[in-house]
């Protein structure tokens, strides 16, 4: 392996997903190499109402006796945790580990208002007061999401839920990440879940406000108009790297850096974003890897597609990098968001597992529902480009990319990826003969 192994640096080795169009990685990235946009759309028919949004499949299906669930229990919870649960149970395997196999593992996450509550279980059951009731508010209250799963896998480490709206899952990854740094834990899951009930409702159109009135998400496009629905969860597992090179564990990715800090009240109002705040979090998370910024291919921006979040946003990385190199035009910058919709506690890990795959192939992905850049973006003399089409990653190695997600609320979070460390070459055969070995 390389020798340098950041005494920061973390490694992601394993990871599970449920996205519209894709429940494994595989056809994760095959949707995002084609461009693929995964959002539905009914006629308006002359509404106000926007029937359009990516919905997830199967969130009825649940094996609840695997888990230990019984079925009156499972009808209470919300698919949110029970897909969560799913996706950590997956996130351990794809890292070569079982609950019981004795690291400490902690769990981090973060999930959207339960809709399910208000729209299924409420009105099927209504609240009296009765005490078999505290298995519906478990079932479907944030504070749980983390916990639970914790305490059905038998997770000893630090378990937390995170909340700060569409940025949860990228912070629950920076604290996870921080918690392993601090000795807290040997493993940490973390990630997110939104998934709203009923999916298809769609959603109001009002005048210059934050969801598109055509039913289309265009981030950083002259024609962006704002953001549509999306459902999804996913998380990784995440390890020192130094201890998963000492266990021979297979890294996907490297973290290098991350940081997370608040917008305060540099902005016009609550829910707006601010230049200086997102500025401040990239330039922490640069620092704190330690790296060359110029060596950086690739940002996966927040990018909702919003008139005023898109320049806000290329405004504040180009601040941020310019504070570190003056090169142009060497990272390309695209959304997930153009092919998923706005996954909100669970858009932060979308972005976060769509770079480990870009970095593992080694492909910069098309910037997808892009024609035309937005007039009141400056691109010209920045570090960014828009990636038009899927195209072989350039420059030296090792590869390296950036996640960004940012919260209503002003809660901004960054993180700095590289690709895994290269394998060493195998050691020379024995001239001795092998001894007989068990392979169980």
């Amino acid at each position: 392996m390389r020798a340098e192994t950041a005494p920061s640096a973390v490694a992601v080795v394993g990871m599970a997903m449920r996205f519209p169009g894709a429940s494994h990685a595989a056809d994760y990235w095959r949707n995002i190499l084609q461009g693929r946009e995964i959002v539905e759309r009914a006629p308006a028919n002359g509404s106000s109402r926007v029937r359009a949004g990516a919905a997830l499949e199967g969130i009825d299906l649940w094996d609840a006796a695997f888990f230990g669930i019984s079925m009156g229990e499972a009808e209470l919870m919300d698919p949110q945790h029970r897909v969560f649960l799913e996706c950590c149970w997956e996130a351990l395997e794809d890292a070569g580990y079982t609950p019981d196999h004795g690291p400490r593992v902690g769990v981090f996450g973060g999930c959207s208002m339960s809709t399910y509550l208000l729209a299924n279980v409420l009105p099927a059951r209504g609240f009296s007061g009765r005490p078999e009731e505290l298995a519906a508010i478990i079932g479907n209250d944030k504070d749980y999401l983390a916990t639970r799963v914790s305490y059905l896998l038998n997770l000893t480490g630090p378990s937390v839920g995170i909340q700060t709206a569409c940025s949860s899952s990228l912070v629950a990854v920076h604290f996870a990440s921080q918690s392993i740094l601090n000795g807290e834990c040997d493993l940490a899951i973390a990630g997110g879940a939104t998934i709203r009930v009923p999916q298809s409702s769609g959603y109001q159109i009002q005048e210059g406000g934050y969801l598109s009135p055509s039913g289309q998400c265009r981030p950083f496009d002259a024609d962006a108009d704002g953001a549509v629905f999306g459902n999804g969860a996913g998380c990784v597992v995440l390890k020192r790297l130094e201890d998963a090179l000492a266990a021979n564990d297979r890294i996907l990715a490297v973290l290098r850096g991350s940081a997370i800090n608040n917008d305060g009240a540099r902005k016009p109002s609550f829910t707006a974003p601010s230049v200086e705040g997102q500025e401040e979090a990239i330039v922490e998370a640069l620092a704190i890897s330690g790296i060359d910024a110029s060596t950086i291919g690739s940002i996966d921006a927040h990018g909702t597609g919003t008139p005023l979040g898109d320049p806000i946003e290329i405004a504040a990385l180009s601040k941020a990098f310019r504070q570190f190199t003056t090169r142009e035009q060497f990272c390309a910058v695209q959304s997930i968001k153009a092919n998923l919709g706005h996954l909100e506690c669970a858009a932060g890990i979308a972005s976060l597992i769509k770079a480990v795959l870009s970095l593992q192939h080694g492909v910069l992905p098309p910037a997808c529902n892009f024609h035309e850049l937005n007039p009141q973006i400056a691109m010209s003399g920045q570090p960014f480009y828009i990636n038009r089409q899927a195209a072989p990653w350039p420059g030296v190695r090792p590869r390296r990319a950036g996640v960004s997600s940012f919260g209503i609320g002003g809660t901004n979070a960054h993180v700095i990826l590289e690709e895994a460390p290269m394998p060493m070459p195998a050691p020379a055969p024995s001239p001795l003969p092998a001894p007989a070995l068990l392979l169980p």
